[in-house]
């Protein structure tokens, strides 16, 4: 029994000596580690590199793409989240081997030398600071150093958009010293192309990433030559979206423009109605599309097609147009040639059409809207020797004249030899006037006379049937040839 007792009494002994024994352990070493650091910092200055005076300080980098958060055309610029992670040796801060480490809080970056690496196509950047700075020390025993911190920042990218949206884009990640030049730093990817990591788990809404690269380049500087890391992205812009809200719109807005040509001609509301809804539609599209563009000046591919989809529909505009002025223009014919013939046989008498055209001669002068007639000097019109004279008042009155019984000169009231000289002057810039008006009704008469006579306006609207449905299908192929193949 005694012996049962001096067992039990021996193991209760033991399981409670045991964790007074690990905590005192734990206990020294958390002291001996708060001393190790306190004894790496002693002394430490922050604003020398390792190996100051010696040889270049290799640091290598590495990227996990978090996520690819926007890309804007308009300011010419994309959003990405990173991990960064820098890899350099202190030895400094040698303490122990390599296979000892100690994972330590970012706030101790603040008191030992970190790169001052920075992104060359930078915008605008921001640390994420929920639910602490997101930085992070590991401190290896030969002095080996992890430094790692998770940030968003918005880069530029130069885009050319001469084939949107059937373009592709090419986006970099520019990295490098601000202020140690290659004689003092030099930056590497620490795995090659293997460095970047998450970029196949990337998903954006209107590019796809074809394939990405890791380059290094030297950039000589004013200050010296610096080392750059460049991560670059190949996005392939995808089009159905586009497909959707812009080519098939207007694709079927050119189609109803079409409609037009299978209305009667004499349905004038319906047709201009149609024609110019079809008009303002493709309006509309237009200045949504370029909302969301830059005011560049180069032509785009999605101009050309709205521009040309405009062209159409503006074409069937216009088609009515002729239709409309041919069948209104030659009834205007046949009346004008039927009371013409009318004026031959006599049906009217000479003598009232004598006094009609004085009094509508009289009137038109008076009346005028060309001012260069209802400027013109006074005139006095004397029909016999006893009647008043008959007075035009005009704009100037200054000036009158006088026609004798029996005879028909036209005697002018006023001399000077400065106002005939204006006068010669007038006469001859009128003449030059009809001369030139004259030449220009010759030729367009000599081009009427090529074009052949439509006599059934009809015909116009069967051919708008079959050649602008064919026109807009060859541009169609055209287009899509030489934009995707």
């Amino acid at each position: 029994m005694s012996m049962a007792r001096f067992v039990t009494s021996l193991l209760m002994v033991t399981l409670l000596a045991t964790p007074v024994t690990s905590f005192q352990d734990y206990s020294a070493r958390l002291q001996n580690v708060s001393a190790t650091i306190k004894s790496l910092l002693d002394g430490y200055d922050i604003r020398l590199r390792p190996a100051f005076g010696g040889d270049a300080l290799y640091i290598g980098m590495d990227l996990v793409i978090a996520s690819f958060d926007s890309i804007s055309e308009v300011n010419m610029d994309y959003t990405i989240t990173l991990y960064l992670n820098q890899y350099w040796r202190d030895e400094r801060l040698h303490f122990s081997n390599a296979d000892e480490q100690m994972t330590l809080t970012g706030d101790f970056a603040e008191k030992i030398w970190v790169p001052d690496t920075f992104f060359a196509n930078d915008k605008n950047s921001f640390l994420h600071e929920v639910t602490e700075k997101n930085k992070m020390v590991r401190l290896y025993g030969d002095g080996s150093i992890a430094y790692g911190m998770r940030f968003t920042t918005t880069l530029a990218c130069m885009m050319d958009l001469r084939y949107y949206p059937l373009d592709d884009q090419n986006c970099t990640v520019e990295m490098e010293s601000y202020g140690y030049a290659m004689e003092d730093v030099i930056m590497y990817w620490k795995a090659g192309k293997d460095s970047v990591k998450g970029v196949e788990k990337v998903n954006l809404p209107q590019f796809s990433i074809v394939e990405y690269d890791t380059i290094s380049t030297v950039q000589s500087l004013a200050t010296g030559d610096y080392q750059r890391l460049s991560l670059s992205f190949k996005l392939e812009r995808n089009i159905g979206y586009f497909i959707f809200q812009t080519y098939l719109p207007s694709i079927l807005i050119v189609m109803l423009s079409w409609v037009s040509f299978w209305i009667n001609h004499e349905a004038t509301s319906a047709r201009v109605a149609l024609g110019i809804t079809t008009v303002l539609t493709m309006t509309t599209i237009s200045t949504g599309v370029r909302s969301s563009l830059p005011r560049i000046s180069y032509v785009k591919a999605i101009d050309i097609y709205l521009v040309m989809s405009f062209v159409f529909v503006f074409a069937a505009l216009l088609e009515y147009a002729a239709v409309n002025y041919t069948y209104w223009g030659a009834r205007a014919k046949k009346k004008a040639k039927k009371a013409k013939q009318e004026k031959l046989n006599g049906v009217k008498s000479g003598g009232q059409n004598d006094g009609e055209d004085e009094a509508i001669e009289l009137d038109t002068i008076r009346m005028s809207p060309i001012l260069s007639l209802r400027n013109k000097q006074n005139y006095t019109f004397e029909n016999e020797p006893t009647t008043t004279p008959v007075r035009m008042n005009t704009c100037i009155p200054r000036v009158s004249y006088a026609v004798r019984p029996g005879t028909h000169l036209v005697r002018r009231k006023s001399s000077g030899s400065f106002r005939n000289s204006q006068g010669r002057q007038g006469q001859s810039r009128h003449m030059r006037r009809r001369v030139t008006l004259s030449s220009i009704k010759q030729k367009a008469k000599a081009i009427s006379k090529k074009i052949p006579a439509v006599t059934d306006v009809n015909k116009i609207d069967k051919y708008s049937r079959l050649i602008f449905p064919l026109l807009f299908v060859v541009f169609n192929i055209s287009y899509w040839c030489f934009y995707l193949l």
